[in-house]
């Protein structure tokens, strides 16, 4: 086990270069400037400015001073907020988003996993099409549309929770309910789709005939043996989802007017701020590294066929 960590540690290094790479050409690539504004500055302003953030360079040693500084862990200022680097915007953000995607992607492996099992049961049932129907549903349509909906709903029309912002800066059940909702839902049709057919599948195989010939009890077989084969499919979903959801809930904070760093990430994208773009592209990346390596040992873990060699 521990060579298998550590040569997927040498595998993220080389993976994690070659993103950061990548996102800093793209993003130089883009039109337009951190400091380009409706109202122009003098040019000598502009100038002293991106001369102290090395704008004035070739793209080659810009690149060089960007990694200089990331090998010792800084993030680099924000070319947008003053006084502010990147590393502050994230330890703001990443409690909200992190909140809102590690409450929706627990939900949807609470409600799918439960869905998609009673489904398999009960195969070609009422209650199958049901949970079918819902899941084409809540996959069919988007976030950017269901947010919305809801928060017209139980926030304006009834009443019932508020429709977006933070209660004085602070995370509440109330302000969370509806973002949470928005996001998870989707997820719950994807988890509840692949525990259904995953479900099927262990049900109809030799070792689960062969518990119910040694005259083992439903619930045993269903919970003892047949739903630890049936998640492992949803352990591989899941790794690299929740990494997706803890840091792109982009389009819920927008809706719902939530400082997380998905918001951060937009902004900064529209108005070119370089190191804020690429401190969430790493972040991002890093995540979906960890939990993937995650992923694999729960696997493993799980399947006593896998073996790490």
């Amino acid at each position: 086990m521990f060579g298998y960590l550590i040569r997927r540690l040498f595998i993220a290094i080389p993976t994690l270069f070659v993103i950061i790479t990548l996102a800093f050409f793209m993003m130089r690539a883009a039109p337009g400037s951190p400091f380009d504004l409706e109202r122009p500055m003098p040019a000598a302003i502009k100038e002293r400015i991106e001369a102290s953030y090395h704008l004035d360079k070739p793209i080659y040693v810009q690149y060089g001073y960007y990694l200089k500084d990331l090998v010792r862990g800084d993030l680099g200022p924000s070319m947008k907020y003053k006084d502010k680097d990147v590393a502050d915007l994230i330890r703001e953000g990443l409690p909200i988003s992190a909140t809102i995607g590690g409450s929706a992607m627990l939900l949807a492996l609470i409600l799918g996993g439960l869905l998609g099992s009673v489904a398999a049961i009960r195969q070609n049932s009422g209650v199958d099409y049901a949970v079918m129907g819902f899941s084409t549903t809540g996959i069919s349509i988007p976030t950017f549309v269901t947010g919305p909906i809801l928060a017209l709903v139980f926030g304006v029309y009834l009443h019932w929770l508020p429709s977006g912002g933070l209660d004085r800066g602070r995370m509440t059940f109330t302000h969370l309910l509806l973002p949470v909702l928005t996001l998870a839902l989707p997820q719950i049709a994807i988890i509840a789709r692949l525990t259904r057919a995953s479900m099927i599948e262990v049900l109809r195989s030799n070792f689960i005939r062969t518990a119910h010939a040694k005259g083992l009890s439903e619930h045993t077989v269903l919970f003892g043996h047949a739903m630890r084969a049936a998640v492992l499919p949803l352990v591989s979903y899941a790794g690299p989802a929740t990494a997706a959801l803890l840091t792109g809930t982009l389009v819920v904070e927008q809706i719902f007017a939530l400082p997380g760093i998905g918001r951060q990430f937009i902004i900064g994208a529209l108005q070119r701020d370089y190191t804020v773009v690429m401190g969430v592209v790493i972040l991002y990346a890093a995540l979906i590294i960890l939990f993937n390596l995650l992923a694999d040992i729960l696997y493993g873990l799980l399947d006593p066929k896998v073996r790490y060699k």
